[in-house]
């Protein structure tokens, strides 16, 4: 789905209701890239009203906070990669409100990293549902194959970008490349979404890239697989144990 033209730092719907912890929080990660978009596309004759993007910075971290509180919600045992993962998401919702109190540059940097902090938090938080078996982890969504979990996770963690030229798509990643059929095949599911010329260019003097970003509906896909070996691999096996050894005293 293509996307209207982004107004910057227009606050987006907040996530449906229905949407688990998990894929909340995948949702809020693709919000946090968006917000650095916005800066980033600025240029020095463009800085908008401080209020603009410090009320975005602002909306993060209540929507961060509240995606703490769907979590804690769940009651879920504690363990010490839970206990991580909330501290992090904690430190983000920090980070976003030091942001709306300070000049434009400062905010930029203090949400630099959001968007991998959160997804790492949502992946720990998946996986401790799953070890602990507590009924609220999803089923895997089977009609993703290994490219697809792949590119979605890509895509929540802000690294995919589209652009197009003489008439071809090309897709740039700056993590894991993501293959312009697997992109197409996700878009036509509904899954993600085409943000047009709302990323920064690629390099100086170039055109605004599209951002590619999870749909809610992809958020709640991704949100059953992160975490898990991609489908159709084999778990590794665990090393052999050591063999004990005894030394002889000298």
């Amino acid at each position: 789905m293509t996307l209207p033209p982004d107004t910057l730092f227009d606050v987006p719907a907040p996530p449906p209701t229905g949407l688990p912890p998990v894929g909340r929080l995948l949702d809020l990660a693709g919000e946090y890239t968006r917000h650095n978009d916005a800066i980033d596309v600025l240029d020095s004759l463009s800085v908008p009203n401080p209020g603009a993007y410090t009320g975005s910075a602002r909306h993060l971290t209540a929507e961060t906070t509240a995606a703490i509180i769907a979590v804690l919600d769940l009651r879920l045992f504690d363990h010490a990669n839970l206990t991580a993962a909330l501290t992090r998401l904690r430190q983000v919702a920090y980070l976003a409100n030091a942001a709306s109190r300070h000049d434009l540059l400062t905010s930029r940097e203090l949400t630099t990293f959001a968007p991998e902090a959160v997804v790492d938090s949502a992946a720990r938080i998946a996986a401790h549902m799953r070890r602990r078996r507590s009924g609220r982890a999803p089923r895997p969504d089977d009609r993703l194959d290994a490219a697809q979990q792949t590119a979605l996770h890509e895509i929540a963690l802000g690294h995919v970008v589209r652009t197009s030229s003489q008439g071809r798509d090309y897709v740039h990643s700056t993590g894991i490349r993501v293959p312009i059929g697997t992109l197409r095949s996700l878009e036509a599911s509904g899954l993600t979404d085409r943000a047009p010329k709302s990323a920064p260019p690629a390099y100086v003097g170039g055109g605004r890239q599209d951002r590619i970003r999870l749909s809610h509906a992809g958020a709640a896909a991704l949100a059953t697989s992160i975490g898990l070996p991609p489908a159709g691999s084999t778990p590794s096996q665990p090393p052999a144990p050591a063999k004990a050894t005894t030394r002889k005293r000298p």
